[in-house]
């Protein structure tokens, strides 16, 4: 067994040896040294032997594996022994506890040659350990530091996607153990940044500097150039802006103040500002409070319409009407597989809700007027109340969609909008409104055309500037081009009262 051995008068040539080795030893410990396979090889050459690091159960971690009596490998890993030194059948062993960062996780060191330790072998395989004991508890150090950030930022999704479905409550109460305050407010901006793949870590980690981490910083689950920051302050804005400089490549794009509520429609509005900031020298943009076609209808005409195209959902639980509601206005807002990341379920499920919704309204979301209108009832519905006013006075005869649409104002709205495509020699305006018919589909656009369907989208990518508005991509900006042409007569109105067959929430007769 091990005892203390005699010390033996050092030489000069001694304290030369000794530095050169320990010189080599302390060299692991640079950044790009830090490996424990690398030590063990390194003492396995130092001392003219082989070398292993083995866990409690044996398990070979670093080296070529030595064999150890099992006695001997369980006193060292319980603590009973510190070392111990063996010889026998042509070889010397020397076996060191190393010490883990967690509790029963002690590892073995084991050297074996077939030449005697003298001093200087031994000293090399003591201060080894001891590199190896501190090489191992910075590297714990490190994962557990790791493990911290994902979890905190696993949270931050998570709460993102409570706010993209309403949940403001839920959303405040996770906020509140770990970020006490964040979320104390009514209303907040979101914005989203935009840097190369491999830089957005970076990126992300600057926003939480920037911004004190008064801010919810997201890793987009959608898209992995984006990252998201809902910020109730001003402050954080300008503490943002000032990254773009500093991250060459990188665009910001900013919503207007919304509610909590509405995080979702904030989002939509800095996705769209980021596709402005592409073409701006500052690469920011905040999203124009242009003239928004519901605002320019009767209210209560409007209300009263919503209402009654979503009446077949009133039937339902609270909570399961709140999550299809939810769902499906993302799910029209972005593709079906993005909303599935921002809301943290699958896609099949996205669909599922959005499939049963199409069944309740009895329409069929692969139109894009469909789409748009019910787009426009969605997100007039964010602001209703919890319930209906019992004592308000029954509404007169209920608008229609052709009557909102009628009205001088959306109508002057209209014609101003789609009558600056009218410029372009390419009658954009005629390819346009019939790639909406078409759905939204390039080919059967470019049938009905007799063009290339290259071309068709060519056609809508240049009107998407004219009209300052994303259009080949869903979302708001496409549904108010959409319900510029019904409103100036360049579309059929869609039905939302036709039977889905086949669906198990349709009703059975009209």
């Amino acid at each position: 067994m091990a005892g203390r051995e005699d010390r033996e008068p050092r030489t000069e040539g001694q304290g030369g040896e000794e530095a050169g080795w320990a010189q080599e030893l302390l060299d692991h410990l640079r950044p790009t040294g830090r490996d424990v396979r690398r030590i063990v090889a390194w003492l396995a050459d130092a001392v003219h032997g082989t070398a292993s690091l083995q866990d409690a159960g044996g398990v070979l971690l670093a080296g070529t594996r030595v064999a150890v009596a099992d006695h001997l490998l369980a006193d060292l890993v319980t603590g009973r022994l510190a070392s111990v030194s063996w010889e026998g059948q042509g070889r010397h062993l020397r076996l060191v506890r190393v010490e883990r960062p967690r509790p029963g996780a002690a590892a073995v060191l084991a050297v074996s040659r077939p030449a005697p330790f003298d001093r200087r072998s031994s000293e090399i395989v003591l201060r080894t350990a001891q590199l190896l004991e501190l090489l191992l508890r910075a590297q714990e150090a490190t994962a557990a530091g790791h493990r911290l950030r994902r979890a905190a930022s696993d949270l931050r999704l998570a709460i993102l996607q409570l706010l993209m479905v309403e949940d403001t409550v839920s959303a405040r109460r996770v906020a509140a153990g770990l970020w006490p305050g964040l979320l104390d407010t009514e209303t907040a901006c979101v914005y989203v940044l935009e840097s190369d793949t491999g830089a957005r870590d970076r990126l992300a980690e600057a926003c939480l500097d920037a911004t004190g981490e008064q801010a919810l910083v997201v890793r987009c689950p959608a898209v992995d150039e984006h990252v998201i920051v809902v910020t109730p302050g001003e402050s954080a804005a300008e503490a943002l802006r000032s990254l773009i400089g500093r991250y060459p490549g990188t665009f910001l794009g900013g919503s207007v103040r919304q509610s909590l509520a509405r995080t979702a429609t904030a989002y939509g509005q800095a996705v769209s500002a980021l596709a402005v900031a592409h073409f701006r020298p500052e690469k920011t943009a905040v999203y124009a409070e242009r003239t928004h076609p519901e605002r320019l209808m009767d209210p209560a005409a409007l209300r009263g319409w919503t209402a009654r195209v979503l009446r077949p959902l009133d039937t339902l639980p609270h909570h399961t009407r709140a999550e299809l509601l939810a769902t499906t206005r993302l799910g029209l807002e972005f593709t079906a597989v993005s909303a599935a990341k921002i809301l943290g379920v699958s896609r099949n499920t996205v669909r599922a809700r959005m499939e049963r919704v199409e069944g309740l309204l009895r329409t069929d979301f692969a139109h894009l007027t469909v789409r748009a209108v019910a787009h426009l009832a969605l997100n007039t519905q964010i602001g209703f109340p919890e319930a209906p006013d019992q004592d308000a006075p029954p509404a007169p005869t209920p608008a229609r969609l052709v009557d909102l649409l009628a009205g001088t104002a959306v109508r002057s709205w209209a014609h101003d909008l789609l009558r600056r495509l009218d410029r372009d020699t390419r009658d954009l305006r005629r390819t346009l409104r019939t790639w909406i018919a078409a759905g939204g589909n390039a080919e059967r656009a470019a049938h009905a055309l007799g063009m290339h369907a290259q071309t068709v989208r060519d056609h809508v990518r240049s009107a998407e500037p004219v009209l300052e508005r994303r259009l080949l991509a869903a979302g708001s900006d496409l549904y108010e081009v959409v319900l510029a042409h019904l409103a100036v007569g360049d579309l059929e109105p869609p039905v939302l009262a036709r039977t889905k067959p086949g669906h198990p929430d349709s009703p059975v007769h009209e």
